[in-house]
């Protein structure tokens, strides 16, 4: 029997444990507002900072109105993290609390890398990437692509340049600028109904599509808040058939829209976490989120249902020639294996080792990117910088994750994504 005495004490433990806990996250959202207006004032500096902001307009007009300096904003993240290492995190159930302290911890590290940065300071490639998305890519000798281009070349005989060759190859493949919208419409529509199989989303989510020109990317998803999502795609260049689904995917569903709803659904709405009402772009949360992004590819269409509907219904739509799927996607799964020469071009040409014209050879010559797509890639190195590591290794790092989680199980693998779409995680903690 229990003595009354130890039900009272029961009753304050647990009754002090929730104190604790309501105390503990009041802190934390009044240091996360902070961290968000801080993120707004440094978009003041950087045009490129804020990704999206779907919070309160008094603290937009704030940034706006009284703008900081950037040595203020450094002085104030600094001061933010020695608060943010003071709130004891009290013992909680919840891992997403746990994981919620870590997240804007390195957030706020991330943000002083980038002040120091736009102040003048230098970082080299790798450590750039690990100041700002606390990751740091593999190095590939040149031989690691080399092997790759010997079985490229036997898989794409006759005369020309390997380049050369692959581009006559891809030409056959491209979407005409008259079927475009079309095909696109179809590619959504397959990945939001995959993806509402195995996630529950918002209603009213929905998202738009523009196409654009005389950009450094090739697609871009604006969140705007409320579920809903501008995506544009620029038609500088060529678009081939491939890049239907994997836009439709990467920057749809189940990627950076879905991403973003259930960040705002459960982590916004639910909790009253703020700081997830603000996406800085240049912080560990990018590599979440194009990781995924690259990933949901392949969990919304996984083996071979990915050539069966490109087979019966994309390659149609464009009026391309079906019978033909199966030998381009065996090409694109070869040049696919080149997707780390964009980081030692990058690394090499951030690093004041090459030029933009031998990065941009570099690129044409290892990526088998053709020449006006190179060019157009080193742009967005001057733009981006070291980011570009956010898309494969981002990848990479989440497919083991999800792939772990899963336990080896395919009828797994949505729940395992879908539950990291909606956590703070943060990129170190993916090889946990």
């Amino acid at each position: 029997m229990t003595h009354p005495r130890h039900l009272v004490l029961a009753v304050m433990i647990v009754t002090g444990v929730a104190a604790g806990q309501a105390q503990s996250n009041s802190d934390m959202n009044d240091l996360a507002e902070r961290y968000v207006k801080l993120v707004l004032a440094m978009g003041q500096h950087d045009g490129d900072y804020v990704d999206a902001y779907y919070g309160p307009e008094a603290w937009r007009a704030e940034a706006e109105g009284r703008p900081l300096t950037l040595d203020q904003i450094g002085a104030e993240a600094g001061a933010l993290i020695t608060e943010l290492d003071r709130t004891a995190t009290v013992p909680d159930p919840d891992e997403l609390v746990q994981l919620r302290h870590q997240y804007l911890r390195r957030q706020l590290d991330a943000l002083q890398a980038r002040v120091g940065m736009l102040g003048g300071r230098s970082l080299a490639f790798d450590d750039e990437s690990s100041a700002l998305y606390d990751a740091v890519a593999p190095r590939h000798p040149d031989s690691h692509f080399e092997d790759t281009l010997t079985r490229l070349a036997r898989a794409l005989p006759g005369q020309g340049t390997l380049g050369d060759r692959y581009g006559a190859f891809r030409v056959d493949f491209v979407i005409p600028s008259d079927r475009l919208d079309q095909v696109f419409e179809a590619a959504i529509a397959e990945c939001r109904r995959r993806t509402q199989e195995h996630v529950e989303l918002p209603a009213g989510e929905r998202f738009t599509v523009e196409y654009v020109t005389d950009k450094s990317w090739s697609g871009y998803n604006w969140y705007q808040g409320g579920f809903r999502s501008l995506i544009q795609v620029n038609t500088d260049l060529p678009i081939y058939i491939d890049r239907a689904i994997d836009l439709a995917c990467h920057e749809g569903y189940p990627g950076h829209h879905v991403y973003n709803v259930l960040l705002e659904q459960h982590l916004v709405r639910e909790r009253g976490w703020p700081e997830f009402s603000v996406y800085a772009l240049f912080s560990p949360q990018s590599l979440i989120a194009e990781g995924t992004a690259n990933y949901g590819i392949e969990v919304a269409f996984p083996n071979e249902e990915r050539l069966a509907f490109e087979r019966e219904v994309l390659f149609p739509a464009a009026g391309l020639d079906a019978s033909r799927a199966t030998e381009y996607y065996q090409v694109q799964a070869l040049v696919g294996q080149l997707d780390y020469a964009g980081n030692e071009a990058a690394r090499r040409y951030l690093n004041g080792e090459i030029d933009r014209a031998a990065a941009a050879d570099w690129l044409t010559r290892y990526a088998m990117m053709a020449p006006a797509r190179a060019e157009q890639r080193t742009r967005f190195f001057d733009q981006y910088r070291s980011y570009v590591i956010n898309y494969n290794l981002g990848k990479d790092l989440v497919a083991a994750f999800v792939e772990a989680r899963s336990l080896g199980r395919p009828e797994n693998r949505w729940a395992a994504f879908a539950g990291l779409l909606a956590s703070p995680r943060l990129p170190s903690g993916l090889q946990d």
